[in-house]
């Protein structure tokens, strides 16, 4: 085999072997149901020490979001003045357009609601940190959980919910398709 043919073949093995890894690094999330007219700008508050918070970022910027990432040391307060009911809480809260939307809600649901641009709802939440999330992948676990919508008044309803189908992967059960 001559020289020319082995570093073909070896950057061809590069090649896949590059093409494989991204694949397994690459997330169900990724993929978008919705698309919008333009980027929004999400501002998110986060704790400097959060990797959870920062794999959510990543998640919005796949879907095109502009991200202002904004470090604080005290994220009790902001979610007190933005609004968010305690039993909603997670680790990360962000604004977008006049909406706060708390811990890992997908992308997708956020881009429904700047489309439909329900006037009483104030946010959304997922609360606590399920695994499976977008930013809370850990391998095949995966929880099923809810997406709540809020108002002003704390009062909460399910915006969509995901389980998991017989592939493992997530499924909205509420979705406006």
């Amino acid at each position: 085999m001559s020289a020319l043919n082995k570093m073909l073949n070896f950057g061809l093995t590069l090649l896949l072997s590059l093409a494989l890894a991204s694949t397994l690094h690459a997330s169900e999330w990724d993929q978008a149901r919705l698309q919008l007219e333009k980027p929004q700008t999400i501002t998110v508050y986060r704790d400097a020490n959060c990797q959870c918070c920062h794999k959510w970022i990543e998640h919005l910027e796949k879907h095109h979001f502009e991200v202002i990432d904004q470090i604080s040391n005290d994220m009790a307060t902001i979610k007190q003045k933005l609004g968010v009911p305690n039993n909603m809480a997670s680790c990360h809260t962000a604004v977008i357009n006049d909406y706060v939307i708390e811990g890992h809600v997908p992308a997708d649901d956020i881009k429904q609601l700047l489309i439909d641009k329900p006037a009483h709802i104030e946010g959304l939440s997922v609360p606590q940190m399920p695994v499976g999330t977008p930013g809370m992948e850990m391998g095949s676990r995966k929880d099923h959980f809810i997406v709540f919508s809020f108002d002003q008044d704390a009062q909460y309803q399910m915006f969509n919910a995901y389980q998991t189908n017989a592939e493992n992967n997530y499924l909205p059960l509420n979705s406006a398709e």
